[in-house]
């Protein structure tokens, strides 16, 4: 399971992810954050994982699904707080990621 919560501040979407994302949770990014993303033109995302548990790789291109919307509005994503096993699994995306733990959901 998979809770998402959203904050918008100052520009800024911030999105804690709560759970596994996963083949069966990804859909929550898909065809809700994604879209939310392009029908506001949210050009910043901040994405705070420090509550994921764990991610496969129908997760990892949920998140990249995100990077390329925020990437269409000529935006950026950040990452803020992280554990070690999803870090591992989502290198590949080249998300910079925020060493203020004070920037968040």
């Amino acid at each position: 399971m998979l809770k998402l919560d959203l904050k918008y501040n100052k520009n800024i979407l911030f999105v804690k992810l709560d759970g596994n994302l996963n083949r069966t949770s990804s859909y929550k990014i898909n065809n809700y954050l994604v879209p939310t993303i392009l029908n506001n033109n949210i050009k910043y995302l901040v994405f705070n994982l420090g509550e994921l548990i764990n991610i496969d790789e129908d997760g990892v291109d949920a998140l990249l699904n995100v990077k390329y919307a925020i990437k269409n509005n000529k935006g950026l994503v950040f990452i803020n707080d992280i554990n070690k096993i999803v870090n591992k699994k989502i290198n590949k995306l080249h998300i910079k990621k925020l060493n203020d733990k004070k920037i968040g959901a």
